[in-house]
């Protein structure tokens, strides 16, 4: 029989398996559009969009406006948590979906710097400005649509469905890439480099019918009926819960360092080591396939182990894989190469990865949750993602060395893992749950929960709020 999530008065049972897809499908779209971005600038845009730089420069000036949507997930996520946390958790997805998608499809028409100039690039980072806002909305909701709707013994696995949209995303703009690269540099272009972008607009159309059949979570339409929903929820988590702010955004080190080191940068890397950019394509693709499937794997072993036991494993991991990830890399080996990546990113970024859709919205309360979990990962990205493929290109360049990038990303989990280390467990917390005493008796308790009602006061809240063991 299939798991359905609980239902309110006036709406029918929907299945888990139903909310798990929406935000999965959701999340693919997103990161399917931000990742050819990505890879688009580290292989055409720094001649489509800045020619009169140098090719370095150009790289970074690519690399810059792939990092302006990092810089705009904060302002996505105060104002998406504001609404998610006050009105609705979907209408706020369905609204990301569409912006990332419009976004994406008028990158793929935009006219070049050869047709009209400097206005151009200026178009570019615009276009790179909304799927920024849009993205940062987007990761909160749809984590939290998929672990409010779960039974707590599930949650983590159903919370990880969103995090594989990222590894299929990527898949598929790499496998799109991986074709067009192959086209004379002529089509890669003028049209070629193209498709990817316009191509969205298929996924886009899917997404959003989706997300149009799913319904808020249970324990958010109980704030909402007890008109227990805070007018400011941003504000409250600054002044209410700023050692969980902190956290969360921390808990993002060691993903962001490894992520946007194999997935971005690694395409220059590579080509010094020898490697045309279709052989870091295919390495990348076939390591992201293989996270597809580890990421769900993960997700169970955080309801069976806890969230700390396995996010410690994981920057374990990243730390001791860092020299031997370049290494095989600089060995010119295609087999090396392949085998470098399946470590970095089915294992290592899997491991580090998962935890996260359930570790970080699980520091909040009910009320503060889109805006705390959405506030702390847009911090965290901002942080550890976004400078990412600058500082790398430009450390490389002046050393022409891996042993620095590798310090980089051990640097990244080291940090991750002692905010770990302090950390409390969450796996056994309640999905609804709340600080203050007149909600902990006027809120009834969702149907997937349970577990006896959590009591109200301060001490419960420091029991969500990042605090230590």
């Amino acid at each position: 029989m299939a798991t359905t999530a609980a239902p309110s008065p006036g709406t029918q049972d929907v299945p888990i398996t139903r909310v798990a897809t929406a935000s999965l499908i959701g999340t693919t779209i997103e990161f399917y559009d931000f990742f050819i971005f990505g890879t688009a600038s580290a292989l055409v845009f720094g001649r489509l969009f800045f020619p009169s730089l140098s090719p370095l420069a150009g790289t970074l000036a690519s690399f810059a406006a792939f990092g302006v949507a990092f810089a705009a997930r904060p302002l996505g996520a105060l104002i998406f948590g504001h609404f998610g946390d006050r009105v609705s958790r979907k209408q706020m997805l369905v609204t990301t979906v569409v912006m990332m998608g419009v976004s994406t499809v008028a990158v793929g028409c935009l006219p070049t710097y050869d047709t009209i100039g400097v206005a151009a690039p200026i178009l570019l980072v615009c276009c790179r400005l909304v799927q920024g806002i849009a993205l940062g909305g987007e990761w909160g909701g749809a984590v939290l649509m998929a672990a409010e709707h779960a039974p707590r013994n599930r949650r983590a696995f159903y919370a990880s469905w969103p995090q594989v949209g990222v590894p299929l995303g990527l898949v598929m703009g790499t496998a799109l890439f991986y074709g067009i690269q192959r086209l004379p540099a002529s089509g890669l272009e003028s049209l070629g480099w193209r498709i990817p972008f316009l191509a969205s607009t298929v996924l886009v159309v899917v997404g959003l019918y989706i997300r149009l059949k799913i319904d808020d979570s249970p324990a958010f339409r109980v704030v909402k009926k007890a008109n227990a929903a805070e007018r400011f929820p941003a504000a409250v988590v600054l002044r209410s819960a700023p050692k969980a702010l902190l956290f969360g955004a921390l808990a993002n080190a060691a993903t962001g360092v490894l992520f946007y080191m194999a997935t971005t940068f690694a395409y220059t890397y590579g080509s010094h080591a020898g490697f045309s950019h279709g052989s870091m394509l295919l390495a990348v693709g076939v390591a992201s396939l293989i996270e597809v499937g580890t990421i769900p794997v993960v997700g169970a072993a955080l309801d069976r182990y806890g969230r700390r036991p396995v996010l410690m494993t994981g920057c374990a991991a990243t730390i001791v894989w860092a020299f031997p990830f370049f290494a095989l890399i600089d060995t010119g080996n295609i087999i090396a190469l392949i085998i470098s990546f399946l470590v970095a990113l089915p294992v290592c970024h899997a491991l580090v990865y998962t935890p996260t859709s359930s570790f970080v919205p699980e520091l909040y309360p009910t009320r503060l949750r889109y805006s705390g979990a959405a506030m702390s990962q847009t911090l965290g990205v901002l942080a550890f993602s976004a400078p990412v493929p600058f500082i790398a290109a430009t450390v490389f360049s002046a050393t022409s060395s891996a042993w620095p990038l590798a310090i980089y990303i051990i640097a990244g989990g080291a940090l991750n893992l002692i905010v770990v280390i302090l950390a409390r467990e969450t796996k056994n917390d309640p999905t609804h749950w709340t600080d203050r005493p007149t909600e902990a008796r006027a809120l009834p308790k969702p149907a997937t929960e349970p577990e006896p009602t959590v009591r109200g006061g301060s001490q419960d809240f420091h029991r969500g709020n990042g605090t230590t063991r």
